[in-house]
């Protein structure tokens, strides 16, 4: 299967960097081929220009060279995976952003939807998995993306697995990136 995987964080070099590389040495292990879509070294830019404004009228659409390629890129993956830090409690401004202006009317939702197989979202979490559910916040996060971004859009095979806890120390961080080479192996079972 091939999957793109959009990354989503200022620096490559951080636990998320490392979650991203476990994760697609664990795609790989499975003989899975991976995309990566590094938003931040890639300069994709999340605004939304007049170019590439949902048409919700119905007539024909012609998008920025931009949205071109990354629309390209999802057209030759069966699958998509996010790995991101949990900010505000949801995705960064750029990973939402690529949404906005990639996934557009009727292309990825409207007359037309998204044809991928499945869809993993992966969130990095510096709080544990007890204030999240304290608060609602994975039932929250879940409703949002997993409901009303990916299943919209057509993915039904759709889920969120966060990782919490990425602020403790070295044997949790070593745990966290065991998980997500696992989420890797396990990605198209």
């Amino acid at each position: 299967m091939n999957v793109l995987v959009v990354f989503d964080h200022p620096r490559r070099k951080s636990l998320s960097g490392a979650v991203l590389e476990q994760f697609v040495l664990g795609l790989e292990e499975s003989g899975n081929t991976p995309e990566i879509a590094d938003l931040h070294a890639e300069r994709f830019d999340p605004r939304m220009p007049v170019e590439d404004e949902p048409n919700l009228s119905g007539g024909a659409q012609s998008y920025t060279e931009a949205v071109q390629r990354e629309q390209a890129r999802v057209e030759r993956n069966d699958a998509v995976a996010f790995i991101f830090p949990v900010w505000w409690w949801s995705l960064p401004a750029t990973t939402k952003g690529w949404i906005d202006r990639v996934w557009n009317a009727d292309w990825a939702y409207g007359k037309q939807k998204l044809t991928l197989d499945r869809a993993l979202l992966v969130g990095l979490a510096a709080t544990g998995s007890a204030s999240f559910k304290k608060r609602g916040y994975t039932t929250a996060m879940e409703t949002q993306l997993v409901v009303g971004v990916m299943n919209f859009c057509g993915i039904t095979n759709a889920r969120l697995e966060l990782l919490h806890d990425t602020l403790e120390g070295d044997d949790e961080r070593q745990a966290l990136l065991v998980k997500a080479r696992a989420l890797g192996r396990t990605f198209a079972d």
